[in-house]
C-alpha cells in the first residue's frame, strides 16, 4: 500500500535478527503472489481473489494489514478487504469487489501482513489470460522501473538517486511515473520512517546505509501522471483514463547492496 507521509519519527535502523525475520515475512508475501498467479485468468472475480489470499494468509498464522485500514491519520472509511486489487486505468487502492476480470485486463494486485511481529508488503500487476502487444508492453516497463528503482539503492547512495533512476528511465519509454504516491520504510509497523520518492527530488536526500528497510513501488501510467480519488474514498485513477501498472518489493540495504525480501 502506498504511502505519502513526510515522517517525522527517526529512522530506525533493523538487525540482523528483525532482517531475518522480515525475509520471512516478505516470503509470505512472494508466496500469495505464486498463488495469485495460477488462480487469476478470465471469469474469476476480484472478491474470490481476496478471500482465497486471506485464507492462505490466516492459516499460516500471518495477520492482514489491510482490511479495517482507515489510512495514517485514520481519515479512510475501513478499507473492505485483505487486497488492493486495481484493475486497468486504476492507480492504487483498488477494492476487490464484485467485479468479475475479463481477457485482456490487467489487475495490480497489493498485499500487506504481518507474520511474527514483522511486516511485508509488496505489488504486482498481472495480466488477465492474454494481452495486447501495447498493454505488455507496459507491463515490462513497469518492471523496469522497479528493478532500476532497486538497483540504484547501493550502500552509499542516497535515497532521491532512487526516484531518479525509475524518473529517468520512464523518460526514455515515453510513460509518466505518479508523482505523489511513494515508498515508505516498513519494519513493526507497515509504514514507518523513511518516504520513498519515485520521481526526482531537487536534493539528494540522506545516505542509504545497511539495516535500512523501505518499499520501492513506482506507479507507471502511459498517459499524464495526475489522478483522481474515487468517491469511495480509496481507488485512485489516472486523470485521463489511460492504463496504469505497478510493481513493488520490500528491500533492505546490506553493505554489499540492495536485497530483495519479498522474491519468491
Amino acid at each position: 500500500m502506498v504511502f505519502t507521509q513526510r515522517f517525522k519519527k527517526r529512522l530506525k535502523l533493523k538487525s540482523k535478527r528483525e532482517i531475518a525475520q522480515m525475509r520471512e515475512s516478505g516470503r509470505l508475501v512472494a508466496q500469495c503472489f505464486a498463488l495469485l498467479e495460477e488462480n487469476i485468468k478470465p471469469g474469476i472475480s476480484l472478491r474470490e481473489l481476496d478471500h482465497l489470499v486471506e485464507h492462505y494468509i490466516i492459516g499460516y498464522g500471518a495477520k492482514p494489514l489491510y482490511k479495517g485500514y482507515e489510512g495514517s491519520a485514520g481519515d479512510h472509511p475501513p478499507f473492505p478487504g485483505v487486497i488492493c486489487a486495481s484493475v486497468n486505468h486504476e492507480i492504487c487502492h483498488g477494492l476487490p469487489d464484485d467485479r468479475v476480470l475479463k481477457e485482456g485486463d490487467i489487475v495490480g494486485i497489493d498485499i500487506g501482513l504481518r507474520y511474527k511481529e514483522y511486516c511485508g508488503d509488496a505489488c504486482v500487476t498481472f495480466p488477465v489470460g492474454r494481452v495486447s502487444p501495447k498493454v505488455q508492453r507496459l507491463l515490462d516497463i513497469g518492471k523496469e522501473c522497479l528493478h532500476v528503482g532497486v538497483e540504484a539503492a547501493q550502500n552509499g547512495a542516497y535515497l532521491h538517486d532512487i526516484g531518479s533512476a525509475i524518473n529517468d528511465y520512464a523518460d526514455t519509454q515515453g510513460v509518466s511515473v505518479v508523482h505523489e504516491w511513494g515508498g515508505h520504510g516498513i519494519g513493526r509497523e507497515l509504514h514507518e520512517s523513511p518516504s520513498v520518492s519515485h520521481i526526482r527530488q531537487s536534493t539528494r536526500g540522506p545516505r542509504l546505509q545497511p539495516g535500512m528497510v523501505f518499499t520501492i513501488e513506482p506507479m507507471i501510467n502511459y498517459g499524464t501522471h495526475e489522478w483522481y480519488l474515487l468517491p469511495d474514498g480509496w481507488t485512485v485513477i489516472t486523470a485521463d483514463g489511460e492504463l496504469s501498472v505497478q510493481f513493488e518489493h520490500t528491500v533492505v540495504i546490506t553493505p554489499n547492496g540492495p536485497e530483495i525480501l519479498t522474491k519468491l
